[in-house]
């Protein structure tokens, strides 16, 4: 999107119509992230929701020290977190193919159901370990774009995935 640090800077001073712009230009990555890591289209729909109610009062603390869609996507994150916790559940199944390949198809069955079974038991992870597993596998970031979006440095990531590949072996 053109011009986003003049939008982020217009709406911080309060222009509503900057912000409106911001919102609209950046809500696709707001639901497909809520939809990807929450698993629902209602529940993706009420978070991104949320964001954008949150994203008011949230952008006086946008400063800029990673792009505003990398910091957009923590938020994000957090609000799926916090929506999570809330309901003192985790997400419901993903659809794993959509997570593993977007657009693509199982060969079979069989293959379906076996992804669906590892995203499940991803989903059982603790919390930075999944993190980490869906960051650099679903998504296909790097282990590096992986610690900026959780706060972390890049050794930790590739040491949750490390520990997550051997709690998915007792999972499965």
């Amino acid at each position: 999107m053109p011009d986003v640090a003049r939008l982020v800077t217009a709406a911080q001073r309060g222009d509503r119509s900057a912000f409106g712009r911001l919102v609209e230009g950046h809500y696709d990555l707001i639901y497909r992230t809520a939809y990807k890591w929450s698993g629902s289209r209602a529940d993706a729909e009420d978070i991104a929701q949320d964001v954008c109610v949150k994203l008011a009062t949230a952008l006086a603390g946008f400063d800029a020290r990673s792009s505003f869609g990398t910091w957009l996507y923590r938020v994000t994150l957090n609000a799926v977190r916090d929506t999570q916790r809330a309901r003192g559940r985790r997400s419901r199944q993903v659809m794993a193919l959509a997570l593993v390949s977007p657009g693509e198809q199982a060969a079979d069955q069989e293959d379906e159901a076996a992804l669906g079974q590892l995203w499940a038991a991803v989903r059982r992870l603790p919390e930075r370990q999944r993190d980490a597993v869906l960051l650099v596998y679903a998504e296909e970031q790097t282990h590096a774009a992986a610690a900026v979006i959780m706060g972390c440095k890049e050794a930790t990531v590739s040491w949750h995935i490390f520990e997550a590949r051997k709690a998915l072996r007792g999972l499965l």
